[in-house]
């Protein structure tokens, strides 16, 4: 058996998404903070996301994360998030598998009936306390990044669909939400295709006619993510289909998107401070968020947002590229 790469992994999924956490064999990535470490790896180490998150090591909707020493004092490690569409700035699910990961497999030194773990990510500081019982992570709750509501009741021209009304909030990435009453498609995984194809077609108009920027850091400044708002959703039980771009779903409820949607409800006056909010995926699976309290996100008004999820260990891996293999990259389809 022959490599130039050895790449050591624990695989889990978080409500039925992937995390592929990368434990060794990546090196220290340049930079004085996660954010410049996530922009030195885009810019330098590509070729690694695409080799463990595509095909044949991965699938069309792969996510992972890289741990790292941390940049700052208060971290106990550092999270590159890495997924077929790109290198985010955080993953709320991945955050989530990473937590678990670094618990059961004694990564950090575990206390019951809580483990406190402090990550250092691109979007900034991220404290995830890990319930733990008899050595197992029972559940994780994420204090996640400030989140905030960008913007209401906004129109787009989208082709096919003529003007489409969305909010967009921020929870770690820009999410556009849309009532599926207003698309006139049934929230369905029948119609999974039609619902995929409006939500890629949603984000493209707004990347082209309303682009979006984080207020404090402007390079945070694409939306990737369109939450499809199942009928009958409310401020204390909302279902969706998340489409993100390239084309694929998140499987869980989403942790990002989970903090962005409660961040537009708050907005709303629907979601009051300490209210629990039920975010439900598209296969049934279930967060609850809760905002622990109203802050500033660059002026505009925000929120602190708390996700709580499960995450599962799936297996161990050792990756490996082959000299001679013809895909050294991965591929996609």
């Amino acid at each position: 058996m022959r490599s130039t790469v050895c790449y050591h992994a624990v695989d889990s999924h978080t409500e039925g998404m992937p995390t592929r956490v990368i434990t060794g064999g990546v090196g220290v990535i340049p930079g004085a903070t996660m954010f410049e470490r996530r922009q030195r790896f885009v810019a330098e180490r590509e070729h690694l996301r695409t080799l463990l998150m595509y095909e044949p090591r991965g699938h069309a909707s792969m996510s992972g994360a890289i741990l790292q020493p941390p940049t700052r004092p208060d971290a106990d490690f550092g999270v590159l998030y890495i997924e077929v569409s790109g290198c985010l700035p955080m993953c709320g699910h991945g955050t989530i598998g990473v937590a678990t990961v670094l618990v059961e497999t004694g990564m950090v030194e575990v206390a019951e009936p809580e483990t406190l773990v402090r990550l250092d990510t691109p979007a900034g500081l991220v404290t995830a306390r890990v319930r733990v019982r008899d050595g197992h992570a029972e559940s994780v709750t994420l204090e996640n990044v400030a989140s905030y509501c960008h913007a209401l009741d906004q129109v787009v021209d989208v082709e096919g669909y003529g003007p489409v009304r969305y909010d967009i909030a921020y929870g770690g990435n820009f999410y556009a939400i849309v009532r599926l009453e207003d698309l006139g498609i049934p929230f369905d995984r029948a119609e999974k295709q039609r619902l995929l194809d409006a939500g890629l077609s949603i984000m493209k108009a707004i990347n082209t006619q309303n682009p979006v920027a984080h207020p404090e850091n402007p390079q945070i400044n694409v939306c990737h993510h369109v939450y499809l708002e199942a009928p009958g959703s409310t401020a204390e039980h909302s279902r969706h289909a998340m489409a993100i771009h390239p084309g694929w779903f998140d499987r869980s409820p989403c942790g990002t998107g989970t903090s962005a949607r409660m961040a537009q409800l708050h907005a709303r006056r629907q979601l009051l401070v300490g209210q629990e909010f039920v975010n439900e995926s598209f296969i049934g699976s279930r967060f609850v968020g809760q905002v622990l309290g109203e802050t500033t996100v660059g002026g505009r008004p925000g929120i602190l947002p708390s996700v709580t999820g499960r995450a599962w260990i799936t297996g161990t891996a050792q990756y490996m590229l082959d000299p001679s293999d013809p895909y050294p990259a991965g591929f996609t389809l």
